[in-house]
């Protein structure tokens, strides 16, 4: 079951939110050709220590034995799907586009957001996987209301992808977001209407579309982290963390 969180919580995570918001905002202003990922990572950490936050994903680790995440940032470029390890020697092109996840724990509570950004001039294909991406993740939070049910946001991202000729990554999915970086529920992007969990008030979910231009199938690279298409087709990504309000939602971590 979802956890539900106190008005007082809700206050505290949308601080975090604006904050986070901000952050990502910036590291994404940031990116042009010739920067390097771990650039990206770099200014988002500086960013974080003068906001007196701290890192979510930095030591992140799945599972027992799996590998800890070694970044601040998730920065996934092209056929990368999510969870992409910042580095000095992987650069940024004209043309690339580039997936920036990031998370943060303010007053011990957590927030998680991303966004897909082109570097400089993008082709008009990446350019609707993009929008078609982000237009899935405005669906979605629509859906967001008590008595809701997390079928309904699941259904109506699928349905946008479908509508853009996209294919959604159903391997990877959103989650419950605030005491830990990872809660009950899941949230898929994709499901029937009416199916799942009731949405309620104080519930707070991680909505995050990922689609590609081509096949949905996914594998992981030899680090342990990085996702990416099985079939090397580029993928956007785009999340907000949402709280359901008891007259709707509010996104907690405002307009990235």
């Amino acid at each position: 079951m979802a956890l539900i969180k106190t008005p007082e919580e809700i206050k505290i995570l949308a601080e975090g939110g604006k904050i986070l918001a901000q952050i990502l905002s910036k590291v994404a202003g940031a990116v042009r050709s010739g920067v390097s990922t771990l650039d990206l990572d770099t200014l988002a950490r500086e960013e974080m220590k003068k906001a007196g936050v701290k890192p979510a994903f930095e030591g992140y680790q799945m599972g027992d034995d799996g590998p800890k995440f070694p970044a601040v940032l998730c920065s996934s470029v092209d056929h990368e799907v999510v969870h992409g390890i910042p580095r000095k020697d992987k650069i940024l092109h004209e043309g690339e586009i580039v997936g920036l996840d990031l998370g943060i724990i303010h007053q011990g509570l957590f927030t998680d957001a991303a966004v897909t950004v082109g570097v400089g001039k993008v082709s008009s294909q990446d350019k609707n996987l993009m929008d078609g991406t982000e237009q899935a993740l405005k669906a979605g939070i629509a859906q967001v209301k008590p008595g809701k049910r997390i079928g309904d946001i699941g259904h109506a991202i699928e349905s946008c992808a479908k509508r853009t000729g996209l294919s959604v990554i159903r391997d990877l999915i959103g989650h419950g977001v605030g005491h830990a970086l990872h809660e009950k529920p899941d949230v898929p992007n994709y499901g029937k209407p009416g199916t799942l969990e009731i949405l309620k008030p104080g519930m707070v979910i991680a909505i995050e579309p990922m689609f590609t231009r081509g096949d949905w199938r996914v594998k992981f690279l030899d680090d342990g982290w990085t996702v990416v298409t099985a079939d090397g087709s580029p993928s956007a990504h785009f999340e907000h963390t949402v709280a359901v309000a008891k007259d709707g939602h509010q996104v907690l971590t405002g307009i990235i």
